[in-house]
């Protein structure tokens, strides 16, 4: 239904579309308020820069006007929110109707939803243009900024914007965003700059994805089933699979340190619901596996086997618990009508559990004495080498999907 009523919203408000609406950066800071992607860019010199500004035309008068232009498949929208977030955000819309022709829409999102069709009120001298993709459009709109918090122009608010495709006048979920880096005053010209803050929570959840789907799992593995590997072959005198356990598990923790202490950076203190609840979890117990190793006994002492079951025990808890809090952040980054990066998760996880009980049925096989012995020089390419070859395989496969995902993604 909204989807519906934007499309008929859209097609009321269609201008005819002027040859080429020409806007630039001329004025920029000195007589109006720019925001644009790449920073400073100016869209009279080329078509990938996205671009919006807002000229009050008279001082302490209602009446300001707005440009707006970019490349899209089908819109370009900027608003104004008490946050950086969506919800509660008063946006104009610059998009296409299902014949081409390009109108602007006045909207408010109550969340990452579609938005709610406004009236478009007192918004008049409206021009619009589509050409090679690039679609822009001005007008002078007397409507005051009405966000949950207030309703006038004097007030300080984020600059948000957005693009992305639509299909026969309706607007689909957007590509991608950017925001403001600080709250602003539309009747003051200035030059705002965008908050890359986006980038880091992107960096947050691929170094947890890389630790807890690659790195973990596979140190995990080695030491479980393939403590034969390599036999004989000892660097700095340890047996192959500890190093290798150690290296890959080293990595994981770092990652995991790292990855937190950027959420923290983003967040800039705690927030709520379950995802942060699960990562201080994985956080805390990735911590007590190494001071736990490093505490351990030797291995022919009487209480060894309280360390081998603690340690199996936090792995698998860990193991559960980064799978829970990386499902919880993907679902907050997948913006897509078919949650196809939620969907990849569920597929990654299914394939790193089949592994698993391959791995497990493999060795209850091994430990029955129903495999055949190996020399020592082919243990490197028994069935749990090979097993262990295909999971890697299919497990990059995953990674590199969700990786670009989360590249293409945006935060909620």
């Amino acid at each position: 239904m909204l989807r519906q009523n934007l499309r008929r919203n859209l097609r009321r408000n269609l201008v005819p579309d002027v040859q080429v609406l020409l806007i630039s950066s001329a004025g920029c800071g000195s007589s109006k308020v720019c925001f644009s992607q790449p920073a400073d860019c100016d869209p009279a010199g080329g078509s990938q820069c996205r671009f919006m500004s807002a000229r009050l035309l008279s001082p302490g008068g209602p009446a300001v006007r707005y440009e707006v232009t970019g490349a899209a498949d089908g819109y370009v929208a900027f608003g104004f929110s008490d946050d950086q977030k969506m919800g509660n955000d008063d946006i104009y819309i610059c998009g296409l109707d299902s014949k081409g022709s390009v109108g602007v829409t006045h909207a408010f999102s109550t969340g990452p939803t579609f938005p709610e069709v406004q009236p478009l009120g007192n918004v008049v001298d409206v021009q619009a243009s589509v050409q090679n993709g690039v679609l822009s459009c001005s007008f002078t709109s007397s409507n005051p900024i009405s966000t949950q918090r207030s309703s006038n122009l004097s007030s300080l608010y984020y600059l948000l914007f957005a693009y992305g495709a639509s299909s026969s006048g309706k607007i689909q979920m957007h590509k991608d965003t950017f925001t403001s880096s600080q709250r602003v005053d539309i009747s003051a010209p200035a030059v705002v700059q965008s908050d890359g803050k986006v980038n880091i929570i992107r960096a947050h959840g691929a170094l947890m994805l890389i630790a807890w789907m690659t790195t973990g799992p596979l140190g995990m593995m080695v030491a479980r089933f393939l403590k034969s590997m390599g036999r004989g072959v000892k660097p700095c005198g340890k047996d192959l699979w500890f190093v290798v356990h150690v290296s890959v598990m080293t990595v994981t923790v770092a990652a995991t340190i790292i990855a937190f202490i950027l959420a923290f950076s983003f967040v800039n203190g705690w927030a709520e619901g379950a995802h942060p609840v699960l990562g201080v979890l994985v956080m805390i117990l990735a911590l007590i596996q190494p001071i736990l190793a490093l505490m351990r006994c030797g291995p022919q002492h009487p209480w060894r086997f309280l360390f081998n079951w603690a340690h199996f025990f936090i792995a698998a808890s860990v193991q559960l618990l980064a799978v829970a809090a990386i499902f919880t952040g993907v679902q907050m980054m997948d913006s897509t009508p078919s949650g196809w990066l939620v969907k990849v998760m569920g597929g990654f996880a299914g394939w790193q559990a089949l592994f698993y009980g391959l791995m497990e049925l493999r060795a209850r096989w091994k430990s029955s004495g129903a495999e055949p012995s190996r020399p020592a020089a082919s243990n490197m390419v028994g069935a749990a080498g090979l097993l262990l070859l295909l999971y890697i395989l299919g497990n990059l496969c995953f990674l590199v999907a969700l990786l670009v995902g989360i590249g293409q993604m945006s935060y909620t």
